[in-house]
């Protein structure tokens, strides 16, 4: 499968705002370690005369333990109170801590490791690997996945964070995620794993993300189901929703088509006569 799976998707996201290109600005992550201060710290850029916060003052702050995943697979992560709590979820969790002395530990046990690194990435660094590429619709090359994604899992480590940066109110990072989730090379059973991940753990209201998968799927399921037919197949019939999600959006597009050639018929014609010949002209 070529990249031009997800280019119209991709020009359709721009065009509507929803592709955010997150470390491209000027300057990128380099000046704002410089400046010691993160672009994306509450109050910036809204109340001019709120205290500068320094990134020094973020690394000063209390260290807070995660403890993610549960029981032998529970793995334990820290991380600077000042920095998570850019988050609601984790400013209302670190609001809850008692000062008597007792740890401050905050339990994920049900979220993906890889998404919650991620995620940590991010907030200290305003990113996350891979990242775009600058001018180009591409990520940084990763040694150790392939350039075709061909199970999906370069797709649901984007979808993932996705996810967590819904839960964790961070919209920046979702925004994020979800234009990483465009750059992806992908076959017709990577995409069907994303969809089925996408269809199992985001809101029926979630369009921003589910709309993308359900064009690209209402668009090309024609050739790319022959590909995976039972895959497809499968994933109709165990989320009824996807099925009825792409089936209306083929009969709107048909009624499109049919409304444009009605008005097209209905159009007058062109008011231009035809050129007169002359009595001699027609003689001859």
């Amino acid at each position: 499968m070529a990249d031009s799976f997800r280019e119209e998707i991709l020009d359709a996201q721009v065009g509507t705002g929803a592709d955010v290109e997150m470390a491209e600005g000027a300057g990128g992550n380099e000046d704002k370690l410089n400046n010691f201060e993160l672009s994306f710290a509450e109050g910036s850029g809204e109340d001019p005369l709120a205290p500068r916060v320094t990134f020094l003052q973020y690394l000063t702050s209390p260290i807070i333990t995660l403890l993610v995943g549960s029981s032998d697979n529970e793995t334990i992560l820290t991380a600077h109170q000042g920095l998570l709590t850019q988050s609601p979820f984790f400013s209302v969790a670190c609001a809850e801590f008692l000062d008597d002395g007792s740890p401050h530990q905050i339990e994920l046990p049900s979220e993906d490791f890889d998404a919650i690194g991620c995620f940590l990435e991010f907030l200290y660094t305003g990113d996350y690997f891979p990242r775009k590429i600058p001018g180009q619709r591409t990520l940084e090359k990763d040694s150790s996945t392939p350039d075709v994604d061909a199970t999906g899992d370069q797709l649901l480590k984007h979808a993932k964070v996705y996810t967590l940066a819904e839960k964790f109110g961070l919209s920046q990072l979702k925004n994020l995620a979800s234009s990483k989730i465009h750059l992806v090379n992908s076959t017709a059973k990577g995409e069907i794993a994303y969809a089925r991940y996408v269809y199992e753990f985001t809101s029926k209201d979630d369009t921003s993300i589910r709309t993308s998968v359900v064009n690209f799927w209402a668009t090309r399921s024609h050739t790319l189901r022959a590909e995976a037919e039972e895959e497809f197949r499968g994933l109709c019939l165990e989320f009824p929703q996807f099925s009825y999600d792409i089936l209306t959006r083929v009969l709107n597009e048909k009624l499109k088509r049919e409304r444009n050639e009605k008005m097209h018929l209905d159009m007058p014609s062109s008011a231009r006569k035809r050129p007169r010949h002359s009595s001699s002209a027609a003689a001859t």
